[in-house]
Parts: C-alpha cells; sequence; structure tokens
C-alpha cells in the first residue's frame, strides 16, 4: 500500500468519529480546473443548484488547485478539512486500484459507452471500494478521451513515439501505456505542467482537447495527434465520514445536484471536444488522425498486468465495456 493510501486510511479513521458529532453548515467542494474547462462550469452549477433542495448546507467552491493539488484534496476530504472534490482518476486509484483500470487502453468505443458503464453496476463496485478508504464516490463527471501533443512532430504510428519524454498524471495505467510504447513517461502535477513544457523537460504530454485548450497547451506543444488512447473520468467523491455525519434528505440532495451538473459537465465536455479543433488550428496548433490500431496492438502487455493484479473485476469491466 504506498504512502497516499495509508494518509487516506489513517486519517478517515479520525475523521469518521469528528464528523459524526457535527453537521457541516458549509461544504468546501475543491477542483483543479481554471476558468472555461467543463468541471469548472460544473463545480459552480453544483453549487448553483444544492440550495434548491437543502437549506442546511451552502457550497463554497474552491477551484484551480487552491487547495492543493488532487492528493492533497483526497486526505483533506477524508480529515475534512474540505468535504467534496472533483477529482482524478489516477490519483484516486492510488487509493481504489479498481478506478485505474476505467483508463485501460482503448476499452470504450466512445463516451456514450463510458457512462453507461459508469452509471451502472461497475460504478456501484468502485463506490464500495471506496468507501473501504474513507472516501464516497458521489459520482462520476467526464474528463475524456486523451490525445498526445507534442512539441515539434506528430506522433501518427507507435515508433513515432519510442523515446519520448511525456508527461503523464499520476496515473499507473498512463505510464504503463507509454511505457509499452516505448516512451519515457514521468508524472507531474498538472499545475506544474506549463512551466516543464516550456523548460524542455519533457518533449509533449497528453490530455483531453478542452484540458489542452483551457491551458493552452496548443500553443507549448502544437502537434497534437488524436490517439485517443485512454478514457479518464474525473470522480466526484465526499469524505465518508462528513457523508455519513449527513441526513439521508441531504445526502440525496447532493447526489442529485451532483448528478445533474455533471450531465451538464459531460455534455459540456463532448461537445467542445468535437468543436475545438477547428479554434486550435485557427490559434497555431496542428492536429493528425494516428493509426489507432497499430497503437491499440501494442497494448497486450498492459492488459496482462492488471488482469493479473485485478483480475475479476477487469473481467465484469471489459464484458461491460463489450
Amino acid at each position: 500500500m504506498n504512502s497516499l493510501a495509508k494518509s487516506v486510511i489513517a486519517v478517515s479513521i479520525v475523521s469518521g468519529c469528528v464528523a459524526a458529532n457535527a453537521q457541516a453548515e458549509e461544504l468546501i467542494f475543491a477542483h483543479g480546473a481554471n476558468p472555461g474547462n467543463p468541471r469548472y462550469e460544473a463545480a459552480e452549477m453544483f453549487a448553483a443548484i444544492l440550495p434548491s433542495c437543502s437549506d442546511d448546507l451552502t457550497v463554497n467552491v474552491a477551484p484551480s488547485a487552491t487547495m492543493g493539488d488532487d492528493a492533497e484534496m483526497l486526505t483533506s476530504a477524508t480529515a475534512g478539512i474540505i468535504q467534496m472534490s472533483a477529482n482524478s482518476q489516477g490519483t484516486l486509484a492510488q487509493i481504489v486500484p479498481e478506478v485505474g483500470a476505467l483508463g485501460l487502453p482503448f476499452l470504450f468505443e466512445n463516451e456514450m459507452a463510458v457512462w453507461r458503464v459508469l452509471d451502472g453496476p461497475i460504478g456501484d463496485q468502485l463506490d464500495k471500494k471506496a468507501q473501504e478508504s474513507g472516501l464516497k464516490i458521489v459520482t462520476f463527471w467526464d474528463n475524456g478521451f486523451r490525445n498526445v501533443t507534442h512539441v515539434d512532430k506528430f506522433v501518427k504510428t507507435p515508433s513515432d513515439i519510442d523515446g519520448m519524454k511525456i508527461r503523464t498524471p499520476p496515473d499507473q495505467v498512463a505510464i504503463d501505456i507509454f511505457k509499452a510504447l516505448g516512451a519515457n513517461p514521468a508524472p507531474l502535477a498538472w499545475s506544474e505542467l506549463p512551466t516543464a513544457l516550456r523548460s524542455g523537460t519533457f518533449d509533449g504530454q497528453e490530455n483531453p482537447l478542452t484540458n489542452i485548450y483551457s491551458a493552452k497547451l496548443h500553443e507549448i506543444t502544437p502537434y497534437i495527434s488524436m490517439t485517443g488512447h485512454q478514457y479518464q473520468s474525473t470522480p466526484v467523491v465526499a469524505g465518508l465520514g462528513w457523508w455519513s455525519s449527513l441526513s439521508e434528505e441531504n445526502r440525496q440532495c447532493i447526489t442529485q445536484a451532483a448528478e445533474r451538473a455533471g450531465w451538464y459537465q459531460r455534455g459540456r465536455n463532448y461537445i467542445l471536444n468535437q468543436n475545438l479543433k477547428a479554434a486550435i488550428k485557427n490559434e497555431g496548433g496542428k492536429i493528425s488522425e494516428v493509426d489507432r490500431a497499430a497503437f491499440a496492438d501494442a497494448m497486450d502487455s498492459v492488459y496482462e498486468k492488471y488482469q493479473e493484479e485485478l483480475g475479476g473485476f477487469v473481467t465484469d469491466l471489459r464484458k461491460a465495456a463489450d
């Protein structure tokens, strides 16, 4: 068990006792997105919706990593410093490894297939796993399908990515994907990425178009290859101690507000990803399609690893995705 998982589990024991004795009046909802990102907009919508069904809770949205990076936000949620976070798949996977399996390469055909899986029994299984570590998955928002950007070339085939220094999120599945392709991946916090790209620490990075555009990464790494190699969700989580202290009415209200904001966020993210190609090209970015079949054929080792580590869950997930 890694240090983040140990930290979260340990602090959840204490926070569960504290939170059970008091009802939070202000709900701090933290996330790492900047204005213009659908996650930012959905958090604001969540804050606007919640008062319509609860007189007990108000929402203080803390955007742009003002409460720390994703790992710090998860620890803060279990400690009761914040109550909720629209977090990241890779960081949550450090605590709940099964969450990381959502990012297995080329697993999902499209966003609709993802939503069907996450809103069904697979999502329920992941929530139960998270609760064992002191976190409650309220719902899943979207992050999207990830694409590779490079400072000076397209990566249309696996050979084009061989030896590439590429930034990934702190997501072991993403790291394994790029190791299988012969790249040199390294995780780095999202907030530090633009500086690292400008300094030449990396040749490029990978993200959905919405993140690339809102962070202006196409200005630093203008060659965008539409690999679509991995899907990543945005799990909306709460500290379980705080969550358990709420009335059933407030839990239902929060869930409904988060789901409604999530459907806006999913739709907004989907539409932007369809339309941003033109905007990126107009601003100097270059976009190319790739030989996705060739990339998928190189992924056998990734599936073998996670099938061995997570067994039945990967089997269930692949069946649900199909």
